[in-house]
């Protein structure tokens, strides 16, 4: 059976339209910065990756109901639950009940600007020549993972265009998991509305891009 993730999405009616907010507005509730700044400072623990985080948010029963700091809360509750960094009485009363569990690193106030400005670069060493390349027709594998994929299911089986080819990359379905970075050949592959989602497409000659990693790829004709 095939693992829902809410990368999913894409194409999928009811959701009303796309409503653009002003650039720069970042947050709408005071206590979202805080989310922000726990995520990241749990993050810098080196607890968890950033793969497994991310994972860990798509894969929330109740996704579609939070909001996005929402999200990500509920995602760094259940990461810190599973490795016993918090206990449910204390996300219950949002009192400290136990011992803090010891972390490899801390994250300190004053470090935050440059950690940030560094960030985690994810291209590593190519493990052989790249498969495919730019203008190359390809079809996306019918991913049957029991496990999160950054593969959505909207471009399963259908077959796009190599726009870019960006190098190794971390392969985050296995980082996720814990089975190590594993990189892979990165791609850009351009699909057309219509190999999309057929008579259902708007017509307005649009495309869509997906970064796609070289194990969800094969040749098409």
């Amino acid at each position: 059976m095939s693992y829902v993730t809410q990368a999913d999405l894409g194409g999928q009616p009811g959701f009303g339209p796309v409503t653009p907010e002003p650039e720069g507005e970042l947050f709408h509730a005071d206590w979202e910065p805080r989310a922000l700044a726990l995520t990241l400072a749990m993050g810098a623990t080196g607890s968890w990756n950033i793969d497994a985080s991310r994972a860990m948010r798509e894969t929330l029963p109740n996704y579609r109901d939070l909001s996005y700091y929402q999200i990500w809360l509920g995602a760094l509750e259940q990461l810190m639950l599973q490795r016993g960094q918090v206990f449910p009485d204390e996300i219950a009363t949002g009192e400290m009940r136990h011992p803090a569990a010891p972390v490899a690193r801390v994250l300190q106030a004053g470090n935050v600007p440059a950690v940030l400005a560094k960030g985690a670069p994810t291209e590593r060493a190519a493990p052989g020549p790249a498969r495919f390349a730019i203008g190359q027709a390809v079809r996306m594998h019918i991913d049957k993972a029991d496990h999160h994929t950054r593969l959505p299911s909207y471009v399963q089986g259908k077959r796009g265009t190599i726009e870019h080819v960006h190098g190794a990359h971390v392969f985050a379905d296995a980082n996720a998991q814990g089975l190590g970075e594993q990189p892979q050949w990165l791609y850009t592959v351009v699909f057309n509305e219509a190999e999309l989602w057929g008579n259902a497409a708007p017509r307005q000659n649009l495309s869509v891009s997906v970064d796609a990693w070289e194990s969800y790829l094969e040749a098409s004709a």
